[in-house]
């Protein structure tokens, strides 16, 4: 999808960091830009900031975790722009904390928002996009943790490798429909990640209070949203399935991949 003008975009975790990014970012290509997100106040104030300057958007209330929350918010968009031809799958929560000290109720909430959320996206607006012909692009949130494991961040790193492992099915199923697909991996970026645990729902327990400290001074010194949201958009018009944005997580990489390579040659 080289041109972005007049194309409807819908952004989960779109009230602020990389989903509100990426919404400024498609409203600058001419796009209509529906920003769902589970946080009501932060998304009047989003929704605000776009029809200031002239942006064609709605705000719409949606818990990405919730099937039917998905569905309803994805209607409203479609009612409110006929169409869809984006969807960028982003809202995301990152509990922390070795894995044999998480407890069920950690797992039930990072799965909930961070796979389930995917494929309520997937399920919710991809058949809308099929059904206008118009060909379209899908863009999965995963994260550097999704192609290499980091410690501490066990549960959200099964998500984003989950993520990676839809994403790459969801190209080859797509592409006869002219549905491009991408996989967004970043590293640290300066978001409110770290502060996911102020939507977490009281019945799936509390997160710690304060967040934590290495993750909070990665952040602080990270690129901002908008860098990002620029490599999402070149990443569309371009075709990118991989958008790779931190060219310093490379090394790490590679050597996991060496690691995995050499061992086929194991006896």
């Amino acid at each position: 999808m080289d041109d972005l003008n007049g194309r409807v975009a819908f952004v989960t975790g779109g009230a602020s960091g990389i989903g509100f990014a990426l919404a400024e970012a498609f409203a600058q290509e001419g796009a209509k830009v529906a920003i769902a997100d589970v946080e009501v106040e932060a998304l009047k104030k989003a929704e605000g900031a776009l029809l200031s300057k002239g942006v064609e958007a709605i705000g719409v209330h949606c818990d990405v975790s919730d099937h039917r929350s998905m569905v309803a918010a994805a209607d409203r968009a479609l009612g409110a722009f006929g169409k869809i031809h984006v969807l960028c799958n982003n809202a995301g929560v990152s509990p922390v904390g070795a894995i044999d000290e998480t407890t069920p109720e950690d797992w039930k909430w990072c799965l909930g928002v961070n796979l389930m959320g995917v494929v309520h996206g997937i399920q919710a607006i991809v058949p809308k996009i099929k059904q206008h012909g118009e060909g379209g692009h899908v863009v999965n949130t995963s994260s550097i943790a999704g192609l290499m494991a980091l410690p501490t961040l066990g549960i959200y790193t099964a998500t984003k490798y989950a993520v990676v492992g839809i994403s790459e099915t969801l190209r080859g199923e797509l592409a006869p429909a002219n549905i491009g697909v991408s996989v967004l991996c970043p590293s640290f970026v300066k978001t409110r990640l770290h502060e996911g645990h102020r939507n977490r729902p009281p019945e799936l327990g509390k997160s710690p209070d304060e967040p934590n400290a290495f993750i909070s001074a990665m952040l602080a010194s990270a690129p901002e949203p908008a860098e990002i949201a620029k490599r999402v958009v070149r990443g569309i018009k371009r075709g990118d399935f991989y958008i790779l944005p931190h060219a310093d997580t490379k090394a790490g990489f590679e050597a996991r991949a060496n690691e995995i390579l050499a061992a086929f040659d194991l006896d």
